[in-house]
């Protein structure tokens, strides 16, 4: 099967090591790990026998490529100025306002993931599946995690939190929770709304704050 998702760039719009690890993350989201191979990957990105060998010669390797790639490809669902730190810059500098923007901007993110990005939350459970079993790969998989997680603790700081991290964990459980739900879980037949979302993501913060 050689047909990409619209969401992987085209072979001449990005480096070959980008465009095998985007062939690896439509591969796990379509097969799961175990049609995951370099001959598959070489099939999917279009690219001649051998190739992914040359750019990850391991199996190990190809699947710290695709948790590196997957990682970039997650931080790029919500743009430069949709992310917490932009919101609250715009909406202002207290803690309420701080609590508004991390609702806005995480409601928009799970309504992207679960609208646009759905081979992406799939690549990642399979990811995360197989990095239970590797302990080379946890570690990649948690250094990227770090990326989402640290700033999390921070806004929820400025936002009120008396105890960041301890929220920052809930909050990012919570968000894991309703993505795998609508995703893989019980609710899968239907996105939430981005309304609901909010709303619901508003209450969680709400709790946490007031608490």
């Amino acid at each position: 099967m050689n047909a990409r998702s619209d969401r992987t760039p085209a072979p001449a719009a990005v480096p070959r090591h980008e465009l095998i690890a985007d062939a690896a993350l439509t591969l796990l989201a379509e097969r799961g790990m175990r049609g995951l191979t370099h001959r598959a990957v070489d099939e999917e990105a279009g690219l001649p026998q051998g190739s992914t060998s040359n750019v990850a010669r391991t199996r190990a390797a190809l699947l710290e490529a695709a948790v590196r790639r997957l990682a970039e490809r997650e931080m790029a669902v919500l743009t430069a100025r949709e992310r917490p730190a932009a919101a609250r810059a715009e909406a202002g500098s207290g803690a309420e306002d701080t609590g508004a923007a991390v609702a806005e901007a995480l409601s928009l993110a799970l309504h992207r993931y679960l609208s646009r990005h759905r081979e992406l939350l799939l690549a990642r459970y399979e990811l995360a599946l197989e990095a239970t079993r590797r302990p080379e790969l946890r570690a990649v998989y948690d250094r990227a995690g770090r990326a989402f997680r640290e700033p999390m603790a921070a806004m929820l700081a400025a936002a009120g939190s008396a105890d960041p991290e301890r929220h920052a964990m809930n909050m990012v459980a919570w968000c894991d929770g309703i993505l795998f739900s609508c995703t893989a879980g019980q609710f899968h037949a239907a996105v939430p709304t981005r309304a609901a979302l909010r709303t619901s993501c508003a209450e969680l913060l709400d709790g946490m704050l007031r608490g």
